[in-house]
This record gives structure tokens, sequence and C-alpha cells, in this order.
């Protein structure tokens, strides 16, 4: 049975830089050979599926996004098990409430992991900071763009990783359980 995945792309259409079009993305994860491909607002979501977990979906995906459109974006790809997996182990859940102020960072690898638990130290005023097994969860009581604790995480974080807000992670979740396919 295939395997739900989910690519998010990191820093396209942000502005008016590194513009992609949603339809390019889709056809360019179906010539790859993915199936079920669908998009998630114009911020570089995809959700495909594969013949089986694809640890070399990201790499292909950013190789092929720099060859055919011209943009270079970092990709990350989970799957629908690990993004079942991030949103169950929400550390604050009391911070789903406004899902536009509560960030999910979907972390790469453990390189930063260190420097996330130093900020998890730190009092971030009315802002939480928590670090899961694969993520980090901010809420920011202020708004994203007021958030100090974003500022830290991102610079800490580097290309390591990439953020969501919590309504995007419930919708990206939501798309992996419509696709005919396996959570692994």
């Amino acid at each position: 049975m295939p395997v739900m995945h989910v690519a998010l792309l990191r820093g396209i259409n942000v502005g008016k830089a590194k513009r992609v079009a949603m339809a390019q993305l889709r056809a360019l994860c179906e010539s790859l050979g993915y199936g079920h491909v669908h998009t998630l607002l114009n911020s570089g979501n995809i959700v495909f599926s594969a013949p089986r977990a694809d640890p070399g979906a990201a790499a292909r995906i950013e190789k092929e996004i720099a060859a055919r459109l011209g943009v270079e974006s970092r990709v990350l790809v989970i799957t629908a098990g690990e993004l079942d997996a991030i949103m169950a182990e929400n550390p604050l859940p009391e911070c789903d409430v406004s899902p536009a102020r509560f960030l999910v960072t979907v972390l790469a690898n453990d390189a930063s992991r260190a420097g996330i638990e130093a900020l998890v130290a730190q009092s971030w005023g009315t802002e939480r900071l928590s670090l899961g097994s694969r993520a980090a969860y901010l809420w920011c009581a202020n708004g994203i763009n007021e958030s100090k604790a974003v500022l830290a995480l991102g610079k800490v974080v580097g290309s390591a990783g990439t953020s969501r807000n919590w309504a995007t992670m419930r919708k990206l979740q939501a798309l992996t359980q419509s696709g005919p396919a396996a959570r692994v």
C-alpha cells in the first residue's frame, strides 16, 4: 500500500521572492512518479503518495525545483505517520485555541536540538516554547510578527527546519487522511 508524505518547502512565495505556482509544484511531483499530489495554500506545502516511505524524496524534489523552476528552496519531507506523531505530541495543547499564533517548527535533523533546548530553558514572558522529538512548538501570544522567540528559534534552526502554524498543520494532516495510502 502506498505511503502518504508531506513536503514542506522553505521560503517560497514569501513576498515577491522565489515565486512558484502550485500547479508547477504538483506537475513536478507527478513527473517524479508521486501520486495523489495536492498542494495546500500558496506557501509550499505538498501532500503526495509514494509506493513506500521515501527518504530520498526531499533531495529529489529540492533538486528538481532548482533545475526546472530555477528556485532554490530547502525541502523537508515527512510521512503522514510522522505528521500524526508531531500533532499528537503537542506539549502545549492549550495553545491550539488560536492556531494562527501557534507555530510548529518541523526539524530536519537533531543538529539544532541543543540550541533549542537552551531557548526552551529561557523565559519568554507570555510566549511559550517547547521541544518535542521531531518539532519545536511555539505559542506567540502577541502574534508571530511581534515574537522574539520566533526570531531566536529561527537563528538556532536556520534552514534545518521550517515552520507552519497549527491551522496549516491540521489541514495538512486532513489531506494526508484523504489519500489512498498508509500512514507510516
